[in-house]
């Protein structure tokens, strides 16, 4: 494994660090050039992990460049426990800690997903969702971050690793609807089926009809309908 600081890791996240640690393996990589890129982590086989915490619409022009030689697997952590440490603003001050009533769901990955879904029809790509336990560090930093009172997040540090779901083709994605479906559904339908939000429901359908999973098949009232195109796994 490659101990030698590069380019890529000068401004490189405590949490991505960890992250390339955790999935890096006896005979492999971090940080080498391919192509015009850099992989984050290159195994001995040459499949690749790259480790984005956020925006995977950035990442579009990387991956498409390396799954035309190489495995790639995209790991996206989600926090299911988070730990908030405030930042003392005076020296003599310390830090508070206290644990966030927010848990974080696989389910929560198609937040991002929605930049990149027809990518999980590639036979090259692969989507692993990592839940971990996390500390975000904050700093009060007056007249920004005003939704959280000025403090911003400065930092995110991995405490452990929980459980990491691997996604090997758009069909996989049914699985994150562990509740039944009639056969034919509207997003409200697809996020009760789940036990999420209406916009985790909104987004993994956008996901499902990109990718060719579902399909329209109608309307009801103003609301679209869908079915499936493909069985669950």
């Amino acid at each position: 494994m490659s101990t030698s600081p590069t380019i890529g890791t000068l401004n490189e996240s405590p949490l991505h660090q960890a992250l390339k640690a955790h999935y890096a393996t006896a005979g492999s990589a971090e940080e080498v050039p391919v192509g015009n890129f850099v992989a984050d982590v290159r195994l001995a086989d040459n499949s690749i992990f790259e480790i984005q915490t956020s925006g995977f619409g950035q990442l579009r022009g990387k991956l498409e460049s390396l799954l035309a030689e190489h495995r790639v697997v995209l790991v996206h952590p989600i926090a299911r426990v988070r730990h908030i440490v405030k930042l003392p603003e005076e020296l003599d001050q310390e830090a508070t800690r206290r644990r966030s009533p927010k848990k974080g769901s696989v389910a929560q990955v198609v937040d991002e997903l929605v930049s990149i879904p027809r990518l999980l029809n590639h036979p090259n790509f692969e989507l692993e969702v990592v839940m971990i336990e996390e500390e975000e560090l904050r700093r009060l930093t007056p007249g920004r971050a005003r939704r959280r009172g000025g403090w911003r997040v400065v930092q995110r540090r991995l405490c452990q690793v929980l459980e990491q779901v691997r996604f090997r083709s758009a069909a996989d994605l049914l699985t994150l609807v562990p509740g039944a479906l009639p056969e034919s559904f509207t997003t409200r339908d697809l996020a009760e089926a789940m036990g999420e939000p209406r916009w985790v429901g909104q987004k993994l359908a956008y996901c499902l009809r990109e990718s060719g999973v579902i399909a329209i098949c109608g309307k009801a009232g103003n609301a679209l309908c869908y079915q499936r195109m493909v069985d669950s796994p």
